[in-house]
């Protein structure tokens, strides 16, 4: 297998110093305000990024080490593959949220909704645009027969 390096572009502030107790989606953050701070260099590529309401964040579970391909993730009791969940323990430790971009500063983007790590390493941003990312009539499959709710649930220490 070919080896795949990558650089992060900036950094996540966020209030979350500990994965323990932390909204593990963004709909259970919201209005969690945060930082998406770009390294200098990378400010060029913000341009027109104000025009977009959200805003896609793929960024490197850095805290996570090691993985399983079968997982119990916070919404379930049962096992699931590691690729049917968002568990952050993943052979490519690679984590995304869709986070509402609330200004523009600069290299910095202030967000809301923010389920992200405190120093967090971010590896790319791409703009959220319904006609393109959002499929309401699909199917979820699993998550369809969970009873808990997304927005309630907090992490635990099962993924540190």
């Amino acid at each position: 297998m070919t080896r795949i390096e990558f650089t992060p572009t900036g950094i996540v502030h966020s209030p979350f110093h500990d994965p323990r107790d932390m909204p593990i989606q963004p709909v259970g953050a919201r209005g969690v305000r945060g930082t998406v701070e770009l390294h200098p260099g990378c400010a060029p590529g913000l341009k027109d990024i104000e025009g977009f309401s959200r805003i896609i964040l793929l960024y490197h579970f850095h805290r996570s080490e090691g993985y399983s391909l079968e997982v119990v993730p916070f919404l379930d009791a049962r096992p699931h593959g590691v690729f049917a969940t968002r568990a952050p323990r993943r052979p490519n430790a690679i984590g995304l949220s869709i986070l509402r971009l609330v200004a523009v500063d600069g290299a910095t983007l202030i967000v809301e909704d923010v389920d992200i790590l405190d120093g967090t390493p971010v590896l790319d941003i791409k703009p959220y645009v319904p006609a393109f990312d959002a499929y309401p009539d699909e199917r979820s499959g699993w998550l369809a027969e969970t009873e808990k709710d997304p927005g309630s649930v907090r992490s635990d220490d099962r993924f540190c």
